[in-house]
């Protein structure tokens, strides 16, 4: 008897969760993705501030099923989809037939219309853009080091567009590089005149946070000479600086993008409904309206539950949804209904520096500081895919801890 097939297009926390959940079950599963590999986004900070290695968090995709007889990868990028026919069009090769199709392509950086940000700025959504940061960091410490009359110019001033997650951890992790690492390899160049300047149009950082971890936050990247701009946004970019909505300039070479995502661009090409960001609609049990076959996860998905306020845009959603789907999948096969989706809010973290951290869990509980650096450390060493990448990573969190250094600072031309 024929198994049915499913295709997974995304690679990421949804599309890895799908196809493990599916591994087992007697259907034949193709994840296509257009990189060979999964990338543990959390970390990408990490990557761009010399910490750890691209291949540190980012498992070989075709590895993590080495096991799994009955799933497989295609490494293409997927163009559009043929509903009517049940195959995903690909640029290069034959069309991918399915009889179970799970889109899970996630989301990309989102300028918010500001002006200059395509040409000038750097967004940190993938392992390329976190090696680009990392080069482009290090080459501005090199480019001070042989002119230092560049720094006056802003050569060595960071602006961080963003002050969620990613753009706090980001901000706390350059500013340590800078006064723990640089300042020693760079012997004769005025390191402490570097700066990062962390710009958030709220009132308060890490927006889907309480404000207390967001003061919290604020104060900890202060004390470790991060400049927090808060209640301003970012209203141009140019070459050599930017410009803030309340009017002030700020003379920079390097504009870092953590402000915001958006649906991938797969999404416009599917003729699917989708909302004004441009998710697709799904209903509860995460399928596309009139096609029971399509199932949306992740970023890409917009749950229609009633008026009540969308998912966060995390990857435990994500990967809670691509669990869900797979079940649901296997129920299809049986010929039962399927289950709607709910998500089951487990807390979330962000880590600010060495020792520091919050953490926000259900009922209320919050905490901070090197426990919640701690709970940080472990859940993400939890999460992260292969025994091998576990190590490697401990081993440099390790060497990082016990001697201030990062072992990561090299220059990739493009």
């Amino acid at each position: 008897m024929k198994r049915p097939r499913v295709v997974i297009v995304g690679a990421g926390f949804g599309g890895v969760a799908t196809a493990k959940e599916l591994a087992r079950a007697p259907v034949d599963v193709t994840i296509v993705d257009r990189n060979n590999f999964h990338t543990f986004s959390p970390l990408l900070y990490q990557v761009a501030t010399s910490g750890l290695a691209p291949d540190d968090v980012a498992p070989n995709l075709r590895g993590i099923f080495q096991r799994s007889e009955g799933v497989d990868a295609r490494m293409a990028t997927v163009e559009r989809v043929d509903f009517d026919r049940r195959e995903v069009v690909v640029d290069h090769g034959p069309p991918i037939p399915y009889d179970y199709l799970v889109l899970a392509a996630g989301a990309v950086s989102s300028d918010f219309g500001v002006a200059g940000v395509d040409e000038h700025a750097l967004p940190l959504k993938s392992l390329d853009d976190a090696t680009t940061i990392r080069s482009a960091v290090l080459s501005r410490f090199e480019a001070a080091n042989t002119e230092p009359a560049l720094v006056d110019d802003g050569t060595l001033t960071f602006v961080i567009a963003g002050g969620g997650p990613t753009g706090v951890e980001l901000a706390g992790a350059l500013a340590e590089l800078f006064t723990r690492v640089l300042a020693r390899d760079f012997k004769r160049l005025a390191v402490r005149r570097a700066e990062v300047v962390l710009v958030e149009m709220d009132s308060h950082l890490l927006g889907g946070f309480s404000e207390p971890s967001g003061r919290e936050a604020a104060l900890e990247l202060r004390e470790r000479g991060v400049d927090v701009r808060l209640g301003t946004g970012i209203a141009k970019v140019e070459s050599d600086r930017v410009l803030l909505s309340d009017g002030t300039t700020i003379p920079t070479r390097t504009v870092i993008w953590a402000a915001g995502v958006k649906a991938n661009p797969l999404a416009d090409a599917l003729g699917l409904a989708q909302t004004k960001r441009g998710e697709v609609m799904v209903d509860e049990s995460l399928r596309v309206a009139n096609r029971p076959e399509v199932f949306v996860i992740g970023d890409l998905a917009a749950v229609q539950r009633g008026g009540a306020p969308p998912y966060p845009q995390l990857a435990p959603v994500a990967m809670q949804a691509g669990r869900r789907v797979a079940r649901n999948i296997v129920r299809a096969t049986r010929g039962r209904a399927p289950k709607q989706f709910r998500y089951v809010d487990k807390g979330t973290m962000a880590t600010i520096g060495r020792r520091s951290a919050v953490a926000e869990l259900p009922f209320g509980i919050r905490f901070g500081g090197t426990l919640g650096w701690l709970s940080w450390l472990g859940l993400h060493l939890v999460f992260l895919i292969g025994f091998r990448n576990r190590v490697v990573v401990l081993v440099n969190w390790a060497w990082n801890y016990v001697k201030w250094d990062r072992g990561n600072r090299i220059i990739l031309r493009p």
